[in-house]
């Protein structure tokens, strides 16, 4: 099988529900992967909206190889980084018009990306060009009600 993500509140190509946006709770979204390649120590995720020149919505690094998915407890090890709102943690989907697209990748990582402090979605996709065995990428869209 190939290596996958997935997500309980939308499927692949479809809109993300307002609860996961700043028009709803900006809820963070859940999301559960699976068939990880072989030799997988960490994994990384970025969501951004290429739609509005890659504006960054989440930055996660420090996921266990054990683990299966993001909800609501995460291991110790788990770090978020710096989003484009110029704090860490989740920031849901809030376009300024049209219909735009969400796209959250997870890095399946040879080893630990080894940076420190709140790092930035720059920094995680630099270090982990060199580490990076395969992703697997969930797409949703977003357009706000007016």
């Amino acid at each position: 099988m190939a290596f996958r993500l997935t997500s309980s509140a939308f499927a692949d190509g479809t809109a993300i529900p307002a609860d996961y946006t700043c028009d709803g709770a900006d809820l963070q979204l859940p999301l559960e992967w699976a068939d990880p390649p072989a030799g997988t120590v960490e994994f990384a995720l970025i969501m951004d909206d290429p739609d509005a020149h890659g504006f960054v919505h989440w930055v996660v690094i420090g996921i266990p190889a054990s683990s299966t998915s993001l909800g609501a407890s995460w291991p110790a090890s788990v770090r978020e980084g710096r989003t484009d709102f110029g704090r860490p943690g989740y920031g849901g989907p809030c376009p300024p018009s049209g219909t735009h697209r969400y796209v959250t990748t997870l890095y399946a990582l040879a080893a630990p990306l080894g940076l420190s402090g709140t790092v930035s979605a720059a920094e995680v996709r630099r270090v982990a060009q060199g580490l990076t065995l395969a992703t697997a990428v969930l797409t949703g869209t977003y357009r706000r009600a007016r």
